[in-house]
């Protein structure tokens, strides 16, 4: 398990960097979510990770 944490904002932000955060969960900032350490987990972690805190 991982757990993902949203620090930064997505206003301003691409298109799609906005629906990966929505796919991962994340909608406020500040909030937490738990995913299972899977291949498509870590593609959109990578590339939404300059917003994310991240605690294994």
């Amino acid at each position: 398990m991982i757990k993902i944490l949203l620090k930064k904002s997505s206003i301003k932000k691409s298109k799609s960097q906005q629906l990966t955060l929505l796919a991962l969960g994340l909608k406020k900032l500040n909030s937490t979510v738990e995913h299972i350490l899977t291949p498509s987990i870590m593609g959109m972690i990578k590339k939404v990770s300059h917003l994310l805190l991240i605690n294994k």
